[in-house]
């Protein structure tokens, strides 16, 4: 059986060519791209795919090997609605144009026509990164291993920055959970990836509201509110900062309602100013009167105090109380990543955490200069001169 499934991935991907400069190729519309495609004298690239590595409603994910040059790289098939552009990939041709290290890269796309006349599906090339934040923290629970306090400080440091950088863009993610978290073993970098439920949030234009996974749902989804903002992926990340200190989710629940219970027990009963921030219809709704939870009580005793305090400034009620992310890396719970002797483990290097985007140098001073370490604070300054140079002969 497992043959025959991989002989049939192989059949549905391995006919497909894509041309070098599919990035750019304006894929949404399916007609332009294949005459785009016959046109172009370039060089096509073949992929034969080797392995599904994921699949749920959206479609499959599989592993895949560049038939010319053994790369291997992911390849997300989804099946595309001809009337529609595809969302998601109008986000990652944007995050082409404006990458960052901490989110995953497309590098092609192609269309390929489906088993029935009329289906087509829309392929994404990407990065191929072998791990997750769930299958790392799921091999050491296994393994009865904590995860080292530094790992969790990497990870939440980098979601900070890719969540920092799609916010300033005007993107939000959607679906921040352990899952979407890609990690690189051999350094522990982090790419944020499946942009399928992302979207440009635009002020006044109402949002569906049954998106983002269950356990990482901030309270204004649960509330059914449809003109939330960024903050909702504070609070997911929050949810996985816990959870990876805790072992577990910090709110657990198969419904909106139980989880709402796991959040009131920690956070307490919100106010009616809370309440109203999240979702003003329900101001006058009776909740059980519960006092917060000191975050002492709900975190093992051997944790640091920055790290319960990192947490709870992404868990507030009131989306706006919520830290932002870049604020959030100059917190000091992150400040042994800023120490130039820190070492993984295993004595390794640490991933690339200062190669920080116009965006990111662009922030306050003070922020920056938190950011920032000592030994880096020269190139900035000529980065910021070279900008003010820049900026005046425009």
């Amino acid at each position: 059986e497992q043959h025959r499934q991989q002989q049939h991935n192989n059949n549905m991907l391995s006919p497909a060519k894509a041309a070098a400069s599919e990035t750019a190729a304006p894929a949404d519309n399916p007609d332009h791209h294949q005459q785009q495609h016959q046109s172009q004298a370039e060089q096509t690239i073949s992929y034969s795919a080797e392995r599904i590595i994921g699949n749920g409603s959206f479609g499959v994910v599989f592993q895949a090997a560049v038939v010319e040059t053994g790369d291997i790289v992911a390849i997300k098939k989804v099946l595309q609605d001809k009337r529609f552009k595809n969302r998601e990939l109008q986000i990652m041709r944007q995050l082409v144009k404006d990458p960052h290290s901490n989110i995953v890269a497309l590098k092609h796309c192609f269309y390929s026509q489906g088993e029935k006349p009329d289906e087509l599906y829309l392929n994404l090339v990407l990065e191929y990164v072998a791990e997750t934040v769930y299958s790392i923290s799921r091999q050491h629970q296994k393994s009865k291993i904590a995860l080292p306090l530094l790992y969790v400080k990497l990870y939440l440091y980098q979601l900070s920055r890719a969540l920092s950088h799609i916010h300033i863009l005007g993107i939000c993610h959607r679906d921040i959970k352990p899952q979407n978290l890609l990690v690189n073993p051999r350094n522990q970098q982090l790419k944020l990836c499946d942009f399928g439920s992302a979207k440009a949030l635009v002020k006044g234009e109402p949002n569906v509201s049954y998106i983002c996974s269950r356990y990482y749902r901030a309270p204004e989804l649960i509330f059914g509110s449809t003109d939330y903002s960024t903050a909702i992926d504070v609070w997911s990340e929050g949810c996985v900062g816990a959870e990876l200190l805790l072992g577990q989710p910090l709110f657990p629940g198969d419904s909106g309602v139980d989880q709402l219970v796991e959040i009131i027990k920690v956070l307490g009963t919100p106010t009616r100013e809370e309440i109203s921030a999240m979702n003003s219809n329900y101001t006058e709704f009776r909740f059980p009167q519960i006092k917060a939870c000191q975050w002492r009580k709900v975190f093992r005793s051997k944790t640091p105090d920055e790290a319960m305090d990192f947490i709870a400034s992404t868990l507030a009620y009131a989306p706006e109380k919520r830290v932002k992310p870049l604020e959030g890396c100059g917190h000091p719970f992150f400040d042994e990543l800023r120490d130039e002797r820190t070492r993984l483990p295993d004595g390794g290097e640490l991933p690339p955490l200062f190669d920080f985007t116009k965006h990111e140098y662009e922030s306050p001073r003070e922020l920056v200069d938190k950011l920032v370490p000592p030994s880096r604070m020269e190139k900035l300054n000529n980065a910021v001169e070279d900008a003010k140079a820049a900026s005046s002969s425009r």
